[in-house]
Order: structure tokens, then C-alpha cells, then sequence
């Protein structure tokens, strides 16, 4: 539900949820290697490519090649996209607020922690479980 409202939030900006995450991701850590943000957001290569491509025909990122493997590219956001992330920041602060209305701080620290420890068990199960492949051939 909260993927859907913003969303919708994020339409007024011509815009994606999944555009608006990526861009984030660039923001806060340019120079990412494309399969650095496909981990990080849970993205398929392919689906990530078609986000990157979009998001740079807009003049909003650029690739750039990587000098230590000449099959990967670098992110970095564009001048052109700096007025475009304030207003998501403030448009994402103002999502937050209105789903956490009537939730104290105090309430909001469990779930931001409890969350943190279910992600973390989730991931430690899929990194943890053998491969189909390798259970089916050996």
C-alpha cells in the first residue's frame, strides 16, 4: 500500500516510485556500479536497466565507464536532477508524516528496529540456502 500512495505522490513529479529509489540510492552513494543498485534495491538487472535507461534519456543520470572493469558503468547524478531530488525529499518527508500520524518516536524506533531484524533474517535465509541448481545436480 505505502509503494501505491507514493506512487501516486510521485506521479505529480512525472515520475516512478522505482525511478525515485534509484535516484535516492545515486544521491546518496554516486559512483555505484549498476549491479551495486540492483542488490541493494532487489532489482532485476534487466529491470534496473530499463529504470537507468529512462532516468538518463530524462538528462537526469549518467553512466560513466568504470576504469578498473571495462564491462561496468559508474552512476552519478546529473546537475539537471539536484532541484528534482529536493523536491522528493520533501515530498518524502511529507509521506512519511502523514503515514506515521498518531505514531509516537518511540514506537517508530521498535518498528524501524524490528524491521531492521527481519530484513536481516531474510537475508541471511537466502544467502544461507543452497542453490536449485546445486540441490537438483549435486
Amino acid at each position: 500500500m505505502l509503494q501505491t500512495y507514493a506512487d501516486q505522490e510521485v506521479r505529480r513529479l512525472d515520475m516512478t516510485h522505482s525511478q525515485w529509489a534509484v535516484l535516492s540510492r545515486i544521491e546518496r552513494h554516486e559512483g555505484l556500479k549498476q549491479s551495486e543498485i540492483a542488490d541493494m534495491l532487489d532489482l532485476q538487472p534487466i529491470t534496473l536497466t530499463r529504470l537507468l535507461d529512462r532516468l538518463c534519456d530524462n538528462g537526469l543520470i549518467e553512466r560513466r565507464p568504470d576504469p578498473q572493469d571495462r564491462r561496468a558503468w559508474r552512476l552519478f547524478l546529473k546537475p539537471a536532477a539536484r532541484p528534482l531530488m529536493e523536491r522528493l525529499d520533501t515530498l518524502g518527508r511529507e509521506i512519511s508524516g502523514k503515514v506515521l500520524d498518531g505514531i509516537s518516536t518511540d514506537q517508530i524506533e521498535t518498528m524501524l528496529r524490528d524491521l531492521g531484524a527481519i530484513r536481516d533474517n531474510l537475508r541471511s535465509l537466502l544467502t544461507d540456502r543452497p542453490s536449485e541448481t546445486s540441490k537438483r545436480y549435486g
